[in-house]
């Protein structure tokens, strides 16, 4: 093991990452050389940022401690340190059962960590980033916590109530990271359409994105994890109008029929959710949009879950997800509602609706073709250079593959208008210019 060598390990979303690259950052200023996710652990000091939202994420939250604990009676790394939303969620329960790891730190006084390490770090990294993506691209987390009672979530209890970021600390952010060469801005919340009403009494999202849009050097701004309940129409316009805000919306509608929506307690109606997703593909033409939904919630009968998948194919969304309710401590559903849908029931819709999906996004890649597209080159790979869309997220989204032979002018972090010639999967063809 290297002295003075930090390895930090996260696991989980995009939220997560950010407050990693914030870490980084001080241990960085204090004097520490740090390293993300490495492929082969060498650091003296191992920090795992944990998920705990589900089962299988506080699963692989768990194995990956012992995995480390493991590391540590073998003498290959020498203190182990765990932080994030399954410290925050059940720290007495780990510092029981785990007790060889030598600190826990929850989803927000990891700020302390470095500090009681010993070195102290300068004030003004308080916000600075070391990014672990490439360097053209960043997560900007614009506010924590939620205020929405949904039954099967456990955020609220990990995170608390909403905490929105003034509008000029995220400008301020989002200045620093282009004048590091960062161009596209995902901004992430747990509710990014409640962005500041927690600060003076209504919705600061349009408000947001006109600023960040105006600033230099901003080229794509996409938004993650909207609420379709009191949805902040105002913003359409201005995604419509801003050519450096993407057509795509990443909105979780967790389900579709009147039946779950009230058990889930999402305060929504199918035919408002439906009104809704006309007026969004009505006043943002071409936008891509992405859904979450859980299938085998308390009180899911089949009929629920056949107009689930009907609602699907009516819906045609460009992106999906999905995944099997977990019946989680201390959420309403878990005080109010039996887990009574086998696991072996639950699978086997999540199955049905992902094969579902799997033709929409195979046509809606096919429907590119033919079209040329500004793809954001991402990296270089053995046979492709690889790049994104507008209507592409990191890690989540599809990908635009050139190959390399026809790449050669193509640079990482640089912007391009490509032909799309065809389809991969799910992943688009492109042909590069004729270098000159």
């Amino acid at each position: 093991m290297r002295r003075n060598e930090v390895n930090v390990i996260t696991l989980g979303c995009s939220k997560n990452l950010v407050d990693s690259e914030l870490l980084m950052r001080r241990f960085a200023a204090a004097g520490y050389s740090v390293r993300h996710d490495p492929k082969r652990i060498t650091g003296e000091i191992v920090v795992i940022n944990t998920c705990g939202f589900i089962g299988a994420a506080q699963e692989e939250s768990i194995n990956t401690i012992l995995a480390f604990v493991r590391a540590k009676e073998e003498g290959r790394i020498g203190k182990l340190i765990v932080m994030g939303c399954l410290s925050e969620r059940f720290r007495g329960d780990l510092k029981a059962e785990i007790p060889e790891i030598d600190a826990l730190y929850g989803k927000f006084d990891w700020k302390n960590l470095v500090a009681d390490l010993g070195p102290s770090f300068a004030p003004e990294t308080d916000t600075a980033r070391l990014l672990t993506t490439p360097k053209h691209y960043a997560y900007v987390k614009i506010s924590e916590g939620c205020d929405r009672g949904c039954s099967y979530c456990a955020i609220p209890l990990i995170t608390g109530r909403q905490k929105s970021r003034t509008i000029e600390s995220l400008v301020d952010e989002v200045k620093t990271l282009v004048d590091e060469g960062c161009s596209e801005f995902q901004l992430i919340a747990q509710d990014l359409t409640s962005y500041g009403r927690d600060l003076g009494g209504k919705v600061l999202l349009a408000p947001l994105l006109e600023r960040l849009s105006d600033l230099p050097g901003v080229r794509r701004l996409r938004l993650h994890y909207a609420y379709p309940t009191q949805f902040p129409r105002e913003i359409l316009p201005i995604m419509r109008e801003r050519d450096n805000i993407c057509k795509y919306l990443d909105i979780a509608l967790q389900h579709a029929t009147d039946n779950m929506l009230q058990k889930m307690r999402r305060n929504i109606t199918q035919l408002e959710t439906e009104r809704l997703l006309d007026e969004i593909r009505k006043e943002v033409p071409g936008i891509a949009l992405r859904t979450t939904l859980i299938v085998g919630h308390p009180g899911e009968t089949e009929q629920d879950f056949r107009a689930l998948c009907e609602f699907i194919e009516r819906r045609q969304f460009e992106r999906m997800g999905a995944f099997a309710y977990s019946h989680e401590v201390g959420t309403y559903a878990y005080k109010h509602y039996q887990d009574e849908i086998p696991e072996e029931v639950k699978m086997e819709r999540l199955e049905q609706l992902m094969a579902l999906q799997e033709p929409i996004a195979e046509a809606y890649s096919r429907s590119l073709v033919g079209t040329t597209q500004e793809v954001l080159i991402d990296r270089r790979e053995e046979e492709f250079v690889v790049g994104r869309t507008q209507y592409d997220s990191p890690e989540v989204d599809p990908e635009v593959l050139i190959p390399v032979e026809q790449a050669h002018s193509l640079r990482v972090g640089h912007y391009y208008p490509l032909p799309i010639v065809g389809v991969d999967g799910f992943d688009l063809l492109a042909q590069a210019p004729l270098s000159r």
